[in-house]
């Protein structure tokens, strides 16, 4: 892990990685926040050190969220002109929430091996789905729950005052209203 400004370069030995993520990372080297800060400088110094740092044939994968058109071309632009291949890749392109960015480069070829393109989740045979399919309920799968039986509310509540009997405490008797829901007190 790296602490320091990643805008400065990367610390790391030629060739250390073969591949590296990144999850909102680089958005960051776009700001201009003093007056000295120069962000084709930054995106260009990082790219350079990244692509230093990978093995040949290595990839990264960086997750960001640009701001507007320019933003994508400049950082594509500076990963580019450092060596690098590939390109931007967009997951759920016609979704507004649901919508990720993910810069999938490469450091180079290795001998004998050719690069797969990646494909969105939200892309079939290289042409986009125009409807993404939502649920409305999510079926949630819960650990405890494998194996088990159904156990009503009322036989929950026995098993429990059971058990605490068997501990000798003090415990109320079962009634006709044992573990019966409330009416809402208005």
């Amino acid at each position: 892990m790296f602490w320091g400004g990643f805008w400065q370069g990367l610390p790391f030995r030629p060739g250390s990685f073969d591949g590296c993520i990144s999850i909102s990372a680089i958005q960051w080297l776009c700001n201009a926040d003093r007056s000295d800060a120069n962000p084709y400088r930054r995106l260009l110094t990082f790219f350079t050190s990244l692509y230093r740092s990978l093995v040949r044939g290595g990839r990264a994968v960086l997750q960001w969220y640009p701001e507007n058109t320019q933003q994508m071309e400049l950082v594509t632009s500076c990963a580019m002109r450092c060596g690098f291949s590939g390109g931007l890749l967009v997951d759920y392109p016609n979704s507004t929430r649901a919508k990720k960015y993910f810069l999938v480069i490469y450091a180079g070829q290795r001998e004998g091996h050719k690069h797969k393109e990646p494909t969105a989740l939200g892309v079939e045979g290289g042409a986009a789905k125009t409807q993404v399919g939502f649920e409305k309920k999510r079926e949630r799968q819960f650990k405890g729950k494998q194996g088990k039986k159904d156990v009503t509310a009322r036989d929950w509540v026995n098993n429990k005052k059971q058990r605490q009997r068997a501990q000798g405490k003090e415990v109320v008797n079962d009634s006709k209203y044992t573990a019966r829901k409330r009416r809402p007190k208005f």
